[in-house]
């Protein structure tokens, strides 16, 4: 149940706080005063979307906070599948930070959240019923979502869904394969086009990284043989001009021609260094020639990266992805040969889905027929409490195109007046009719969903006199099973609740504050007169709210 609301600068709520009951709560207050910021303020945290314009004008950023404690098993299941955990009071803070200059923020127990799993969690903490929910009445469509709440029938309509999942796969499968034939015959020859491609390739993963650390050595090795060519040249030179091994045999020669004891021992050092050269020259001229790497495989080298690249381009951005897209056309391409065996197979398939679609179907259909007329017996039951006493109520089931809801259009019919025919509700009830139908619905349905906190945003709209303290009864036994909380303006309703709150609006210094006060009896007495007849408190409107109040404690 929602335990603690804190609001700061939203409208023209600078700082206001609620700490609601368990039971039946009220806020009243004069139009305008703020009652509608506060909805806004709960519906911000629990999710919804939210404009920055409800940010106090002259302030940058607001802030709602709100406490739940005694959360349900199904939020429970929620916050664990997101990561989070009540603290070890069991309570769980909601805090939702909205900002003029960036996106604001949403944490649970402190934990940053998406708006999506904040909505996710929320629909399990609380249920604001207004007129937006007594408007959903009026659509047929929806009908059907009602009476799935008391019909317990969770499994047919899991079974119906999934049988409903099924049937249309393999109608899209068929219709897929019955395709026009020119198109069918394109694709195979786009498909056979593209495996070709793909298999002549033949690349493989890895092979891009690896022939771009072989084209560095290349171009490494590139000048490693152009330094070894020069050093080569410069030895052995060429047919226009000597080497260094030559100019020393030459120099070798003319020492030999001299007879000179004493040039012995250079003679010989310079023909060891002649050999010396010959070895070094030979080392490099081998060297070059069994050197791995050529201009040649430096071609070869950049053509493989460009087809590699060509090819990732078109399948892909990594060798994986185009090997991907190979199996998966290779796979396109046999179930179009195939298709005339394929469709058989799923026709037969088909067949088979759709029997199991028409038996779900049946059996949802015999969850919802068994549940109607105990749920349209409870809400006329419900109807005349509220003073609506000739009304008859009936759920209206006929056959509707199969979809994902099922194969049931669900309507509900009223006769509001004893003597008159069922119509349908869209055509015959009046505003005060569907807040009340709308309560007795959402009475019926409260002890059989998973949330624990149900506000009620002027429900009582065109309700007054005896009905009005009979839907206020209802309300009560509604916060019964559940936290209530109901804004309102009729003086039953009011009386009725065990905490009451009072919406005020002040101008201070030119500013307009709006403050949540949480009344004592004197103080309630006085709101309840002022509700009734109006500013002006007379000691028999006073005296009218006191029995007011004491009649509700009793009832």
């Amino acid at each position: 149940m929602l335990k603690y609301l804190h609001i700061e600068n939203i409208a023209v709520i600078e700082s206001a706080s609620i700490e609601p009951d368990l039971g039946f709560n009220v806020l009243t207050g004069e139009t305008g005063a703020g009652k509608s910021i506060i909805i806004d303020s709960i519906n911000a945290v629990l999710g919804e979307r939210t404009s920055k314009d409800i940010i106090r004008s002259g302030a940058d950023k607001a802030l709602v906070s709100a406490v739940f404690s005694d959360l349900s098993d199904a939020a429970l299941s929620v916050l664990n599948e997101n990561g989070i955990s009540p603290d070890e009071d069991g309570l769980v803070m909601v805090q939702r930070q909205l900002s003029l200059k960036s996106n604001g923020s949403i944490r649970i127990n402190g934990q940053v959240v998406t708006a999506q799993v904040l909505r996710d969690i929320s629909k399990f903490l609380v249920n604001i019923h207004g007129q937006h929910d007594s408007q959903m009445l009026l659509k047929p469509e929806n009908h059907y979502i009602y009476l799935d709440l008391v019909a317990d029938n969770e499994k047919e309509i899991s079974d119906y869904r999934e049988a409903f999942g099924t049937f249309t796969s393999i109608r899209r499968q068929i219709k897929e394969l019955e395709c026009d034939e020119d198109k069918k015959y394109e694709r195979i020859d786009l498909l056979n086009f593209q495996i070709n491609e793909l298999e002549t390739a033949d690349i493989k993963v890895g092979e891009t990284e690896q022939l771009k650390k072989t084209r560095e050595l290349i171009r490494n090795s590139e000048k490693l043989i152009k330094a070894l060519s020069d050093c080569s040249y410069m030895l052995n030179g060429d047919i226009d001009s000597d080497g260094a091994i030559s100019l020393a045999r030459s120099a070798q020669s003319f020492i030999e021609k001299v007879s000179a004891d004493e040039l012995s021992d250079t003679a010989k050092l310079l023909s060891e260094s002649i050999d010396g050269l010959d070895t070094v020259a030979d080392t490099i001229r081998s060297f070059i020639a069994d050197f791995p790497y050529s201009k040649e495989e430096a071609e070869k080298t950049d053509e493989r990266l460009d087809t590699i690249n060509r090819i990732m381009l078109k399948y892909g951005n990594s060798e994986a992805s185009a090997l991907e897209y190979l199996e998966k056309a290779k796979a396109e391409l046999l179930q179009i040969q195939f298709s005339e065996e394929t469709l058989e197979r799923l026709e037969g398939e088909l067949q088979n889905a759709q029997q199991r679609l028409v038996s779900a179907g049946e059996k949802l259909t015999q969850s919802r027929v068994k549940a109607a007329n105990k749920f349209a017996n409870e809400v006329c039951e419900s109807l005349k409490f509220m003073d609506m006493s000739g009304v008859r109520f009936i759920v209206d089931i006929g056959k509707a195109k199969y979809s994902v809801n099922g194969c049931d259009s669900v309507e509900f019919l009223i006769s509001a007046n004893a003597g008159e025919s069922v119509k349908p509700l869209s055509k015959v009830a009046s505003g005060g009719e569907l807040s009340r139908i709308m309560l007795a619905i959402k009475g019926i349905i409260a002890d059989r969903d998973n949330v624990d906190t149900l506000i009620f945003d002027e429900i009582d709209t065109g309700i007054s006199g005896r009905a009005a303290s009979k839907v206020a009864v209802q309300l009560k036994n509604v916060s019964k099973l559940r936290q209530v909380i109901c804004v309102t303006h009729l003086a039953q309703i009011a009386a009725a609740a065990e905490s009451h709150f009072l919406i005020e609006k002040n101008v201070k210094n030119g500013k307009t504050y709006t403050e949540v006060t949480l009344l004592g009896q004197d103080d309630r007495v006085k709101e309840i007169a002022r509700i009734m007849s109006g500013t002006v408190l007379s000691e028999n409107t006073i005296s009218s709210a006191k029995e007011l109040l004491d009649r509700s404690k009793n009832q």
